[in-house]
């Protein structure tokens, strides 16, 4: 999945940084992120190579340094890259 270089650069800081270190754990070929308000949520999907909540771990694990103590942090696999027919994209 490519992404416009454009709108990778306005992505906030942290979540360009969630991205990139997500990528980077063996096994995850797409992820993507969300923030709002206290809250952080990182979707994940893996080749099968590994198993679904090993894969969160592992994930988890690579992000811990960029949580704050006052965020919630949620962790899920991504069932389906296609987006709803009625999704907006902010």
């Amino acid at each position: 999945m490519a992404h416009s270089p454009v709108a990778v650069r306005t992505l906030p800081a942290k979540l360009r940084r969630t991205l990139e270190l997500t990528y980077a754990v063996e096994g995850v070929v797409s992820a993507r992120v969300w923030q709002w308000a206290g809250c952080v949520a990182v979707g994940v999907r893996g080749t099968g190579a590994a198993s679904p909540a090993d894969l969160l771990r592992r994930v988890e694990i690579a992000v811990a340094g960029l949580r704050n103590l006052d965020e919630s942090w949620e962790f899920g696999i991504l069932d389906d890259e296609t987006p709803p027919r009625d999704a907006s994209i902010a």
